[in-house]
C-alpha cells in the first residue's frame, strides 16, 4: 500500500492506494509531513484533486477500492450518482437504495466513506437543508458545497 500527504484549501490530505485502486482519502486535523515524491501508483489521484480544487474539474476517473460491507460499498456507489453542485437528503438517498426505513444505516454507512470528495458524501444533507453530519466536520463539508456552487459569490471589490 503506497500514501501520500497532499496540502489542500482543508488541510492535509492523505491519499492510500495501491495497484487494484485507491482504498482511502482522508482529510487530517493534524500536521503531516507533505510528501515530496508521490508514488507513481497515486499520480493520477493527486492530479485529480488538484484540478478539483482550482476548480477545473467535476468528476474523478480513478479506479476506486475501499474497505467495507456490501451494503456500505451499495451506499457509496450510489453516492458517485449525485452530480458536481448537487445535494439529495439522506431520506432521498435511503429511498434511492430502495428502503426508506433504512436511512439511520445509510446515514452511517455515507459517515463511514473512506474516499474524501471522490465518493461525495458532503453531498449528502438533511431533510430540511441542514448540513448535519460530516466526518470531515461541518465547515469543510459548507466549503465543498460552496466550491461546487453554480452561484459564485462575486466581489464587488
Amino acid at each position: 500500500m503506497e500514501s501520500a500527504c497532499i496540502r489542500t484549501p482543508l488541510g492535509i490530505s492523505k491519499i492510500e492506494g495501491d495497484s487494484q485502486g485507491l482504498n482511502a482519502i482522508r482529510v487530517l486535523d493534524s500536521d503531516e509531513t507533505l510528501t515530496e515524491v508521490i508514488p507513481e501508483v497515486l499520480e493520477d489521484a493527486v492530479y485529480q484533486l488538484r484540478e478539483y480544487f482550482e476548480g477545473k474539474r467535476k468528476v474523478f476517473s480513478l479506479t476506486l477500492n475501499p474497505e467495507g460491507t456490501e451494503f456500505q460499498k451499495k451506499v457509496w456507489k450510489a453516492l458517485l450518482d449525485i452530480p458536481f453542485g448537487k445535494t439529495i437528503s439522506y431520506l432521498e438517498l435511503a429511498k434511492l437504495l430502495g428502503d426508506v426505513k433504512a436511512i439511520r444505516a445509510v446515514a452511517a454507512a455515507n459517515g463511514k466513506n473512506p474516499l474524501w470528495i471522490v465518493v461525495p458524501c458532503h453531498r449528502v444533507i438533511g431533510s430540511d437543508g441542514a448540513l448535519t453530519g460530516y466526518a470531515g466536520g461541518l465547515h469543510r463539508k459548507k466549503w465543498l458545497l460552496e466550491h461546487e456552487s453554480q452561484a459564485k459569490q462575486q466581489s464587488l471589490f
